[in-house]
């Protein structure tokens, strides 16, 4: 059971105690009204209404006397009067009484008497009215003495009974409103007392449970303040202060796994620290040969750097001859053209001259068979055609000498045509070897180009690899700063961990404690963790 439940059962005995103490208060209160109203609402007043119908009948009574005494009849009409009036009275307090303040049989006895009593008395009343109103005084005066007074008496002894008889029911009422009020008392004092015991058991049991759970707690918790984990909860019950235990023995069982942990992983740190330690030496060293590399290596670059820079302003030089060569071959090869196109029109008016000769040559052909036939026409005439003749051969010979002369310049143009045609042939030839010397001028002049540019590219690229190498000069500088500072993290970190090991050294776990206890004093020193000693235990 929960504390909850238990101080939920402390309180509900608590309130039931003090329910039971309102409900018998609350009875005997009743009780108590009860009887002081029933002396209220039913006793008083029917002592009253009694009263008032014993006045009445005391008035009737001595009405009777006065009206046996009285000689005139006016005196005795008046006391009639007066006497009806009362006995109307008694009748209407008997009605009343029966309507109103009746208590039980014994009540409804003494009433039903009295209204007997009254009727015997109204009887013989009525026997002295009617002597009186014969004027008989003296019997009248007699029949009063000895019929009415008699049933007065009597009527008066009943009234008196039931007053008595009220009295009684209401001394009944306060004593049994005085017997429940020492009832009330004493219940009341004998509940309080139970209630005040069941708490009172109730409450040491709950308090020594709870103190008992909570010492052992606060035992337990200082040991583990101390370090001390071995030691081992027992629950005592499913309460809170059970949940309680339950949890600081978790807490417990959870701080030995974190103990563990932290002396593994302390273990496990510290060898990694000296590795890395090692490592980082390692690497420092290695950097710096690294560093002296890139120094050596960015030396050798600037000199190759300056041997490019040479190149390229070689190659532009190079460049700038190639492309007046280019220029001087091209107009070289223009000229050439020109030639070529000269000794063609000249080879073109060879052939004109030739064709002219042989026009010439022609007609000199054509010439000399005239003068033939001019001759043999001049021969046909004799003598008259002898001047012809003459004429004829003389053309004739012209004809000859223009058609040798004809035939020698068609033989020397003809030679000049063929030395023209070779000719034509060398320059059209000289033409086509310029071309391919200006085609290759050409592709030197871009070979240059392109030398030149990627002489350039590569000055540009020597430039950016020298930048790199810095660079990579300053990444190395900083890489050997940063494995100095991440050679002394190390060695910090190695440090933490040996007092992160001395700082757990402190608790005592619960296998060590039997081992211990098994072992003796068995504890050796296993090794050393950041140049401190770490105790093992025996296997």
């Amino acid at each position: 059971m929960t504390i909850a439940n238990k101080l939920r059962l402390l309180l509900l005995a608590v309130v039931l105690g003090l329910a039971s103490l309102t409900g018998l208060s609350i009875y005997h209160s009743n009780r108590i009204a009860d009887a002081a109203s029933y002396s209220s609402f039913n006793t008083v007043p029917s002592l009253l209404v009694l009263g008032e119908a014993g006045e009445a009948v005391f008035r009737i009574r001595v009405g009777i006397w006065r009206y046996a005494a009285a000689t005139d009849a006016a005196t005795r009409a008046k006391l009639e009067k007066s006497m009806n009036t009362n006995r109307d009275k008694v009748i209407a307090a008997f009605d009343r009484y029966e309507k109103e303040d009746l208590s039980d049989a014994t009540d409804r006895q003494l009433l039903q008497a009295d209204r007997d009593a009254f009727a015997d008395y109204e009887k013989s009343r009525q026997a002295v009215i009617a002597l009186g109103a014969e004027g008989k005084t003296e019997e009248a005066l007699h029949a009063v003495e000895h019929q009415v007074v008699p049933p007065g008496d009597k009527l008066i002894n009943a009234l008196a009974a039931h007053r008595r008889y009220n009295e009684q029911l209401g001394q009944q009422g306060v004593q049994a409103a005085q017997s429940s009020l020492r009832s009330a008392v004493v219940q009341a004092v004998l509940m309080s007392l139970a209630v005040c015991a069941v708490v009172a058991v109730v409450s040491l049991l709950i308090s020594r449970t709870i103190s008992t759970a909570l010492g052992e707690a606060i035992m337990t918790a200082r040991a583990i303040a101390t370090g001390d984990l071995s030691t081992r909860i027992r629950r005592r019950a499913n309460d809170e202060v059970g949940q309680l235990m339950q949890a600081i023995q978790q807490m417990s069982d959870s701080l030995v796994r974190i103990v563990s942990n932290v002396r593994n992983s302390a273990n496990t740190i510290a060898t990694a620290t000296a590795e890395i330690a090692a490592g980082n030496l390692d690497l420092s060293a290695r950097t710096e040969a690294q560093a002296g590399s890139i120094e050596e290596t960015a030396s050798a670059m600037e000199q190759l750097t300056a041997t490019v820079r040479q190149n390229a302003d070689n190659a532009q030089q190079a460049n700038v001859l190639a492309t007046s060569a280019s220029s001087v071959a091209t107009e070289g090869g223009q000229a050439v053209q020109q030639v070529v196109q000269t000794m063609d029109e000249i080879n073109a008016s060879s052939l004109r001259i030739v064709d002219i000769i042989s026009v010439i040559d022609g007609i000199a052909f054509q010439t000399n068979i005239l003068a033939l036939n001019a001759a043999v026409e001049a021969a046909r005439a004799g003598e008259q055609g002898r001047g012809f003749a003459v004429v004829a051969a003389e053309v004739r010979s012209l004809a000859q000498r223009s058609a040798a002369a004809a035939h020698e310049i068609k033989e020397l143009i003809d030679d000049s045509v063929g030395k023209v045609e070779s000719g034509s042939r060398l320059v059209a030839q000289a033409g086509q070897t310029m071309q391919h010397v200006v085609d290759s001028v050409r592709r030197v002049t871009d070979i240059v180009a392109d030398i030149t540019a990627a002489s350039a590219e590569q000055s540009d690229g020597i430039v950016q690899v020298n930048q790199a190498i810095g660079l990579m000069d300053q990444a190395t500088q900083q890489n050997a700063a940063l494995v100095e500072q991440a050679a002394a993290a190390s060695q910090s970190m190695r440090e933490q961990a040996a007092g992160l090991a001395e700082a757990v050294a402190v608790f005592k776990l619960a296998h060590e404690v039997q081992m211990l206890s098994e072992a003796g004093t068995g504890v050796v020193v296993a090794g050393t963790l950041a140049g401190r000693e770490v105790l093992a235990l025996p296997a």
